[in-house]
């Protein structure tokens, strides 16, 4: 089943298997833009027959970087950058998407960071400034832009993260947003910000959309996997296409880390949301892929480490599995 084709929206993704966004902290001049090692690595498991790599979390506005080393979307000048990253994947038979996103108080650039509420993550970040009404409605319309830039790119599909700590999911949780206002205080206006987004989003956007998301804060008073239930209700009516469950990073938390630790948040997410949902988090083999797809825990296998230690794994799972997987021409005489 991992090497059987996925269709949203009318984009068939050869097999199950994504590649997570993961930042490579490599546009060196701070200015966004794509550099040599971005076409080497992202073409690279393309060659390797991934069937859908999404690009490392690319910032909507220069205050949302993680690092100034990340990509940017928050310029036209951008696009070119992009677009050539995609060209250099689509080649070899990959789908492409870009992971849109903003870090709130976990931004580590220069300058005033923001996020709902002026509480700093830990001691060794700084305190963010609480976004007024009108930072919010310049961030909704900056992941619109965004949106618009990715298609002019060539993507086939975006993801919004809503994960690890960063704005969306600062807006998300009780233990980042202590706002009094419309966005802050119940499930409903918390889940607020994120609705905008999507509502600005699908407005330009036609193609498959996915949010990313931490079902589980592991910590009293956060949210669970029972909490996001209800959100996911929410996003399939707002026309989210898959929910990408990861979880941690809202506030700093001790999480149990084993094999397939997340799996059992993407099974509970996808069956009561009823809605698809791609799983994430230390999956390594072939065999407990197809385990994760053939009992219908989720849609979609996401990898992250694992293809940074082997950008040809589907290879290696084809080889696991009993399933011979055309080699690259180039290739033909080691993939035998």
């Amino acid at each position: 089943m991992l090497y059987s084709p996925y269709t949203i929206r009318g984009v068939e993704m050869k097999n199950r298997i994504v590649m997570a966004p993961m930042c490579m902290y490599s546009s060196h001049n701070s200015d966004g833009k794509v550099e040599d090692w971005h076409k080497i690595h992202y073409a690279t498991r393309a060659v390797g027959q991934v069937g859908l790599i999404i690009v490392e979390a690319t910032a909507v506005q220069p205050q949302g970087r993680i690092s100034a080393g990340d990509l940017g979307i928050w310029s036209d000048d951008h696009i070119e950058g992009l677009a050539e990253a995609v060209r250099l994947m689509k080649q070899h038979g990959a789908k492409t998407g870009i992971q849109l996103a903003h870090a709130g108080r976990k931004a580590t650039v220069d300058g005033n960071i923001q996020a709902p509420s002026a509480v700093r993550f830990n001691e060794q970040y700084k305190t963010p400034v609480e976004m007024s009404l009108a930072d919010i409605q310049e961030t909704i319309n900056a992941f619109k832009d965004a949106a618009v830039r990715s298609k002019k790119a060539g993507f086939d599909v975006i993801e919004l993260h809503g994960a690890h700590g960063y704005l969306i999911n600062e807006f998300l949780s009780p233990l980042s947003n202590q706002r009094n206002d419309v966005y802050g205080g119940s499930s409903e206006n918390r889940y607020r910000f994120l609705r905008e987004i999507i509502d600005a989003v699908r407005s330009v956007w036609e193609g498959p959309l996915f949010v990313r998301i931490s079902a589980e804060d592991y910590s009293e008073g956060g949210m669970t996997t029972s909490h996001y239930i209800e959100m996911a209700t929410w996003m399939k009516e707002q026309s989210v296409d898959l929910i990408d469950v990861s979880s941690g990073a809202v506030v700093p938390a001790k999480i149990d880390v084993f094999p397939g630790y997340q799996v059992p948040y993407a099974e509970q997410i996808k069956k009561e949301a009823d809605i698809p949902t791609g799983a994430v988090g230390l999956i390594t083999s072939g065999l407990q892929a197809e385990e994760i797809l053939k009992n219908g825990r989720a849609d979609l296998v996401f990898l992250a480490r694992e293809l940074l230690r082997n950008p040809y794994w589907p290879y290696t799972a084809a080889k696991e599995l009993g399933v011979t997987l055309e080699a690259p021409k180039q290739y033909d005489r080691g993939w035998v």
